[in-house]
């Protein structure tokens, strides 16, 4: 896989960081203006407003780290890659989802702006054929950064270096590319997300306890079949030293699966995932 990393990652534009903020509020106001039973065209002006600066940030903050270079991946052309830390602290991981919280509070307004990006960019295919390019490096470097901390904190524990706060490619053991489409299907559009997507949705739903703890990075509702990998490799780590290498191969292999299926779900591409597990730190 060619990639364009950096030990300085692309700082983001702060005025467009505040603007997705700002719209993530106001979108928020609209149910609330409606539960306080305000006008409903003052509820839908904080809904149209609160989205369209959703989408010039989401666009903006794409710009920002949008490099010439597109990275050339083999097989699937979503790629996630992951380097297991050597030495790994045995306690650390007891303390890393809250060293985490500050990644969790930005990721919970970049994830509001990841679906509004996905159902702009959805009428953008329809008409169009192509994802705005901008747009596609917003949401690639959404699922980048949830990877990461994931990666860090909640997914994987495989390794101890802090992440870094940005959507753009950087050095950290911890990757993950999606390569730009230069057309899509316009009629898929309207069934990958739901209808084509269903038979690996359902897999993802057995393996993580649920879709949306999938895309939160493998935290469902209980204890899942991931999750239970993962506290048992938590628990050989804290006694041992020792991230067992065959559970972090699986691991792996499963958050792989997942992200494929994101990037699919989310319009990024239309090549159907395939149906199989492949283990490791990197993808053969």
């Amino acid at each position: 896989m060619t990639t364009t990393t950096s030990e300085n990652p692309r700082k983001m534009s702060a005025a467009h960081l505040i603007t997705l903020v700002v719209g993530v509020l106001l979108g928020a106001g609209a149910p609330v203006a409606l539960a306080y039973s305000w006008p409903a065209l003052v509820a839908v002006g904080f809904a149209v407003v609160g989205v369209a600066l959703i989408i010039v940030a989401a666009a903006g903050l794409g710009r920002s780290i949008q490099v010439a270079q597109t990275p050339a991946l083999a097989g699937y052309p979503a790629r996630l890659e992951g380097t297991l830390d050597p030495k790994l602290s045995r306690w650390m991981w007891l303390v890393k989802w809250l060293l985490a919280i500050p990644h969790f509070v930005v990721l919970s307004v970049l994830w509001v702006g990841f679906v509004t990006v996905t159902v702009a960019a959805g009428f953008a295919i329809l008409f169009t054929g192509r994802y705005p390019a901008s747009l596609f490096e917003f949401a690639t470097g959404v699922l980048r950064w949830n990877w990461r901390v994931a990666f860090y904190a909640t997914g994987v524990l495989g390794s101890d270096t802090y992440p870094p706060f940005t959507l753009a490619r950087a050095a950290y053991p911890a990757t993950f590319e999606v390569a730009y489409p230069s057309t899509l299907s316009r009629w898929k559009v309207l069934f990958k997300s739901w209808l084509f997507a269903l038979p690996q949705l359902l897999i993802i739903a057995v393996v993580t306890g649920g879709t949306w703890g999938a895309w939160t990075g493998g935290a469902g509702d209980g204890l899942s079949l991931l999750d239970l990998l993962l506290v048992v490799a938590a628990i050989i780590l804290l006694f041992s030293g020792v991230y067992r290498l065959g559970l972090f191969n699986l691991i792996m292999g499963a958050h792989r699966w997942m992200y494929r299926v994101f990037a699919y779900t989310a319009l990024m591409r239309d090549e159907y995932p395939p149906f199989r597990l492949d283990q490791g730190a990197t993808e053969k």
